[in-house]
Parts: C-alpha cells; sequence; structure tokens
C-alpha cells in the first residue's frame, strides 16, 4: 500500500535553484535536464542529493541495495560525473535497478497482482463494476460540487432517509435499468461501493485530478502565492494556500492548491507547511514571484515574519500587503466615528421579535406606498431589507448596514417606540436615549455623509477584489479613489446639505439653520466656543472626516511609490501607452535576476523599442486598458513570440498579487462544507473537498476516465475495469 503510494506520487522533481558547489575547482550543480532522460530520478532540496525512487522502494537482498547505496540512502552528490554515474546505476538489462523498475510496473499493473489472479472475472462483471463506479462517482461528483455531505446519520436500508450519497445514488438509478441492476441492493455483497473509505477515495481522487489541472495549467512557468489562516468550527487552525499565475491563453488565474491544520500560526510553522504543500504538488519555492498576505505580524514581518522567511530562500519573491485588507482598515478607522449605529443595531437587531417589528412595519408602509403610487412594482424592486451587522473583518459590511438605514428608518423608529413603551430595565433607557439620538439633525447629517464617503471606497473594495486585477490598476484604483474624495471636499457639500435637508423633511425631523450658532446638547453654554452650526458640520464633520479619510489612505497604501511597482506602472497601456519608460523597464528585469541575464538585458534594450513602435501603430493595442488586457493581447496576436522578453516582463508584472480575497473565498467555502454538523472532517477530507468544491469549473470538465483510473491506481479494488 505505502509502496504504490509513494509510485503514484511520482518522484520528488522541484523546480529549483540548485546551489553550486566547488568539485575539483569547478562550481557544479544537479541538472534539470536530469529529470527527462532518467524518469526515476529525484531530488531533496534539503539534503542537496538526488535518488532513485524504484531502488528506494525495492531494495535488493545481496546487499548491493539496487545498484549503489548512494541512491538510496546517503544520496548522489557527485555532479562532476552525473550523466556516467547515472548510465552505471541504471545498467544492462538485469541490473538490480531494472530490477526495482520493473517490480514497480508489476505493483501498478493491478491485473497481474495475486488477488485479481485469484478471482477472474468476466467480461460482464467488469462491465458492470464500471457502471456501478461510474454512477457512483457522478453522484459523489455532484455533492462535491454543491458541497453537500455525503453520509446520513442513518443509512440503514430501513431509515427513511439514508444520506445524501445513497439517496442521490437510487435516484440516479431509477428509471435506468443498467444502473438499478448493479447498485445497491442489486450489487454483490462484498462490492456495494457505499462505505465511507469507499466515498473518500472518490472526493480524494477528484481532488487529485483538479490539482494535476492546475499544475499542468502552470506548466514550467513562475507564480505567486496568496496564504491566510483561519479557524474552522472544531477551533482548529486551517492555512489556505492559494497561486496566482497566467496561464497559456494570458489570463490571470488565481487557483486553490489545498488548505492544511497547521499547530500554530508562527511564521516557520507557515514557512514550512507552505513548502510541503508545494513540493507534494511538484512545484518549489524558488518559483515564487510574489507573496501576498494580511498586515499581521506573523506574516508581514520584516525579520522573523512570513515573507521575510520565503525572501531568504527566494529574494525575488516580492511581498505585497493586501490592499483590499488595506483599504478595510482605512474604512475601520473612519467607520469609528460614528458609533450611534452599532448601538442602535446591538438594541434593535438583538431581538428577533424586534426585527419581526421592523419588518412588519416596512412592508406595510411599502404597500401603502404602492397603493398611493408612491412606488413602482417590478422585479427586484420593494426587497426585504434589514440592518446588517458591521464587522471590522467583514469587507463591505459598513457601508451596506448604513446604505439600508435610511430606507426603514421609520420602521426602525416604530419599534423604539415599541420597546421603549413595553421593554424594562436597561433596555428601555437605552431606547429613549437612541430614539433621542437618532431623530436628530446630527444623525441624519452624518448617516448621509458617511454613505458617500464609503460609497466611494466600497467601489475601490470591490473593484480590488476581483481576481484577474492588476497591480498597476489597482493602483490607478487607489489614485482615483482619492481623487474622487476631493472632490466631493471641494465640491460634495451643497449636495450632501440638500440630501440631508429632503431626508429631514421626509421623516420630519428638526432641521438646523446654517446661520445660527452650534449649541452642544448637554454641555454647558457659559464656555462654550461660538461657532455657527454651518462650521460644525461643514469643517468640524464634514472636511474631517474627508480628511481622514484620505489621511489614512495616503498612509496605508505607502508601497505605490516603491521602486518596483513605479517600475511595473510603465508597462500600462492606458492612454496609448502614455506612461512607457524603457528605462525604468530596464530596470525592472533586473528585479529579477533569474529570468533576465545580462544578456537577455541588453537584448531587451532594443526589443523594447521595436515593441513600442509596434503597439503604438496597431490600433487593437492603443484601445486597451490595464496589463491584463495587454496580456492577452499579446497571446491572440501573436506578440509573445516576436517580443518575448517584454512579454516575460508583463507576465512578472500580472504574478505581483492585489488582494487576498481568493484566500478568504476558500475560508467561507470551508465554513460551509465544514459545518456544526460536519464538526469531525478530517483535515485530508476537508482539503480534498474543498478543492472540488472551491474548483468546481475544472470539475465540471474533469473527464471521467481519468477519475475512473485514478481511483482504481489508489489501492488493490476488488473490482477491475
Amino acid at each position: 500500500m505505502v509502496r504504490r503510494y509513494y509510485l503514484q506520487k511520482g518522484p520528488c522533481r522541484p523546480n529549483h535553484n540548485f546551489p553550486t558547489k566547488d568539485v575539483e575547482g569547478r562550481l557544479r550543480s544537479f541538472k534539470a535536464s536530469w529529470y527527462k532522460k532518467y524518469h526515476w530520478l529525484e531530488y531533496s532540496i534539503a539534503k542537496d542529493a538526488a535518488y532513485c525512487l524504484h531502488c528506494f522502494l525495492f531494495r535488493s537482498d545481496d546487499g548491493r541495495k539496487g545498484g549503489g547505496a548512494s541512491f538510496i540512502s546517503t544520496g548522489f552528490k557527485a555532479w562532476n560525473r552525473g550523466d556516467e554515474a547515472l548510465d552505471n546505476h541504471v545498467g544492462f538489462v538485469n541490473s538490480e535497478h531494472n530490477k526495482a523498475v520493473r517490480k514497480c510496473e508489476d505493483l501498478l499493473t493491478q491485473s497481474q497482482s495475486i488477488r485479481v489472479a485469484l478471482c477472474k472475472q468476466s467480461d460482464q462483471v467488469k462491465k458492470d463494476y464500471r457502471i456501478h463506479l461510474q454512477a457512483s462517482i457522478d453522484c459523489i461528483r455532484h455533492s462535491v460540487r454543491q458541497g453537500h455531505a455525503l453520509r446520513g446519520h442513518d443509512e440503514s436500508e430501513s431509515s427513511k432517509n439514508r444520506g445524501n450519497f445513497i439517496e442521490l445514488l437510487k435516484f440516479h438509478a431509477f428509471g435506468r435499468v443498467d444502473v438499478h441492476s448493479v447498485v445497491l441492493e442489486n450489487a454483490p455483497k462484498n462490492l456495494q461501493m457505499t462505505s465511507p473509505d469507499i466515498q473518500k477515495d472518490i472526493v480524494h481522487a477528484i481532488a487529485y485530478e483538479i490539482t494535476k489541472e492546475i499544475i499542468c495549467d502552470i506548466g514550467e512557468d513562475l507564480f505567486s502565492i496568496l496564504v491566510d489562516e483561519a479557524r474552522d468550527t472544531s477551533i482548529k487552525e486551517q492555512m489556505a494556500v492559494v497561486l496566482r499565475y497566467v496561464n497559456q491563453e494570458g489570463y490571470v488565474m488565481e487557483r486553490l492548491l489545498g488548505i492544511a491544520h497547521v499547530s500554530d500560526t508562527k511564521a516557520l510553522t507557515l514557512e514550512m507547511e507552505i513548502e510541503s504543500i508545494l513540493v507534494t504538488s511538484g512545484l518549489s519555492l524558488s518559483r515564487i514571484r510574489g507573496q501576498g498576505y494580511d498586515g499581521a505580524s506573523n506574516m508581514s514581518g520584516e525579520i522573523n515574519g512570513l515573507k521575510a522567511l520565503v525572501l531568504a530562500e527566494n529574494s525575488s519573491a516580492y511581498y505585497v500587503h493586501c490592499f483590499a485588507h488595506q483599504l478595510q482598515l482605512t474604512l475601520v478607522a473612519v467607520a469609528k466615528q460614528h458609533g450611534d449605529i452599532t448601538n442602535l443595531i446591538n438594541l434593535v437587531g438583538g431581538s428577533c421579535k424586534r426585527m419581526d417589528n421592523i419588518r412588519e412595519s416596512q412592508a406595510a408602509k411599502v404597500v401603502e406606498a404602492l397603493c398611493c403610487g408612491e412606488l413602482e412594482t417590478g422585479r427586484g424592486l420593494n426587497q426585504e431589507v434589514g440592518l446588517k451587522r458591521p464587522c471590522d473583518t467583514r469587507w463591505g459590511s459598513h457601508f451596506d448596514t448604513l446604505l439600508n438605514l435610511p430606507v426603514i428608518y421609520s420602521s426602525v423608529i416604530d419599534c423604539l417606540d415599541i420597546i421603549k413603551k413595553e421593554a424594562k430595565g436597561e433596555a428601555k433607557g437605552e431606547a429613549s436615549v437612541t430614539l433621542i439620538c437618532i431623530q436628530s439633525f446630527d444623525f441624519a447629517f452624518i448617516l448621509h455623509m458617511m454613505i458617500k464617503v464609503l460609497a466611494i471606497t466600497n467601489e475601490l473594495s470591490k473593484s480590488l477584489q476581483r481576481k484577474d486585477q492588476d497591480i498597476v490598476n489597482a493602483m490607478q484604483l487607489v489614485r482615483g479613489a482619492k481623487l474622487r474624495l476631493q472632490d466631493l471636499r471641494d465640491k460634495g457639500w451643497e449636495s450632501l446639505l440638500d440630501s440631508v435637508i429632503s431626508f429631514c423633511k421626509k421623516e420630519y425631523l428638526p432641521i438646523s439653520n446654517m446661520d445660527e450658532l452650534y449649541i452642544l446638547s448637554g454641555r454647558p453654554r457659559r464656555n462654550a466656543q461660538q461657532i455657527t452650526n454651518l462650521h460644525h458640520y461643514k469643517v468640524e464633520l464634514f472636511y474631517t472626516v474627508v480628511d481622514m479619510q484620505l489621511q489614512e489612505l495616503n498612509s496605508r497604501f505607502d508601497e505605490v511609490n516603491t521602486e518596483l511597482l513605479c517600475c511595473v506602472a510603465c508597462l500600462n497601456p492606458d492612454d496609448a501607452f502614455a506612461d512607457f519608460d524603457k528605462e525604468k523597464l530596464l530596470k525592472l528585469a533586473t528585479f529579477y535576476p533569474n529570468e533576465f541575464s545580462i544578456d537577455d538585458i541588453l537584448h531587451l534594450d532594443p526589443q523594447l523599442d521595436s515593441y513600442i513602435f509596434d503597439v503604438k501603430m496597431n490600433t487593437r493595442f492603443t484601445k486597451l486598458k490595464g496589463i491584463a488586457e495587454l496580456c492577452r493581447e499579446m497571446v491572440v496576436a501573436k506578440k509573445f513570440r516576436s517580443f518575448p522578453l517584454v512579454y516575460r516582463l508583463v507576465k512578472l508584472a500580472l504574478l505581483l498579487p492585489v488582494a487576498t480575497a481568493s484566500v478568504e473565498r476558500v475560508f467561507s467555502a470551508m465554513n460551509y462544507v465544514k459545518n456544526t454538523l460536519r464538526s469531525r472532517m478530517s483535515d485530508e477530507g476537508l482539503n480534498d473537498f474543498l478543492v472540488g468544491y472551491v474548483e468546481s469549473d475544472i470539475l465540471d470538465r474533469l473527464d471521467d476516465e481519468c477519475i475512473l483510473q485514478t481511483f482504481q491506481d489508489m489501492k488493490t479494488r476488488r473490482g477491475s475495469l
């Protein structure tokens, strides 16, 4: 079983920057070209040594150990005589190495196993087994696609509900004689194919094929990693790894590679687990060209953070702090200025009865408005809305909360009146205070002001969370948000005041005269500063909040001024390549010494001249927006062949991560898949299920035959195909 597993995983072949060492006065290292010539060869990064997988699994009993102990235990390191030593290890037809190879081939050929030889099956039995297995795979594929549990509480034949898998299998077989005749009660008693182990094996086969598709899509190209950790429902820390890469069609892809349980969130633990996940998939830290994490110290620490550990292994793995996370930090800092909203939601939203009162009141008002002709009917109009509880870690929640409040404002007032009359103790007092607070001009002004400010940043947040977003466009979006905020500060006062006054008239709230002196309720007036309402609302509130938002954006997004990103911006095709700067692009190439040798940089100089002349003359390129569109168009127009070095720069620019939204989506899926009813799901099972559920587009196009064969090869089965 263990040997079969090793053979199915294949030799460990990381694409690594192999270290050199002095051998007889010359620098020597392991050669990646040996991988293609010797299919059995594997390499250990930790020991900087080569091994033979087949000889390791089937050692010779006569002491010669498959043709040499160096390929089994100590490891082969004599790089100066690599080809000669490797050929000698293979030897002649009956060498110990070739005997081990034949044993491995026999192990993988199930038709030659003793169990199969003792139980010869007829063609009809094999056909029935294939139909049975195909039906099971179809049902499990559907369940994984939808994120549904497979097993039931009671799967006995007398149970009314035997679980999703068996019930779906019964439905799948209904009306299909060929399937019905070979599944469940009609299947052989020793080959029911309904056990949890069989289900897990099929899910694992699906996840294996999806991961293989992702690795094939990456090929030999470079990639970036997006990493974060979160706690699941069974209070276990899970770390998700998402790969960002550019596929053969020039599209930016973000794919889930895997999720793993970590014992702690120390940077060293995370780094070791990331490397383990990468090596298991045949990848290496040396191919990473970008890191995307949140701003936690264990992730972004300059000395002992995960960023620093990866950079120590690979100096070209540039770190970018998640733009969406930075933006959320700016929103939290500003949104905390409006504490009345949180108090209101805690008071009203903390009771099902109170929320029901709001819904009923709002529904009655909508019906009344429809009868009076104040509202229009139509699909998607007049939907039920509520008060979403804002959360510092839930992107966009503050804006959604504020946006709904003006719509159901009158219903909230009615609910607070009921609480004030019927409640006892603290709730009665809180309702009275909150009612006075929200029925003031101050509340109405701050509410509408925050909606206008957060509306700008909410659009930015949604744009940053796109999977295909590139770093240059993200920087432009940030600059655009700053300009819009500045425009709101310079020209938005009048429209804001008009909207506040209109709302106050509609809801019969008091309206402050902007020319009168501002009176702060609850404070003595003797020593109060003599300012007008206009100064208070316009300067002390409006200007202060907008300036605070601008200041937070400027301080949080400080990396937009770094030299690397300034050089990347020169690839931007907007306005007919107005930002093109050859010197900065040549400088950009020096940031990636592994991709651009000195000779490559010399060739890049004239190639950039030819490139910019060509694309400016081509109307297909002058109207492009963003580096992502440029990359796709270069593939379509075959320009990646004419300007390979420029295309390499474009792909490297797209690898720089923008946001960890894809990782957050994985955790949302994790909470759906591993819920309180499925809290005992194993770590391996969670990983396999999530890979299929998250990467459902790959799952939809997977070939059934590949899943069948992978499942069959995992271990010796009673049935044969």
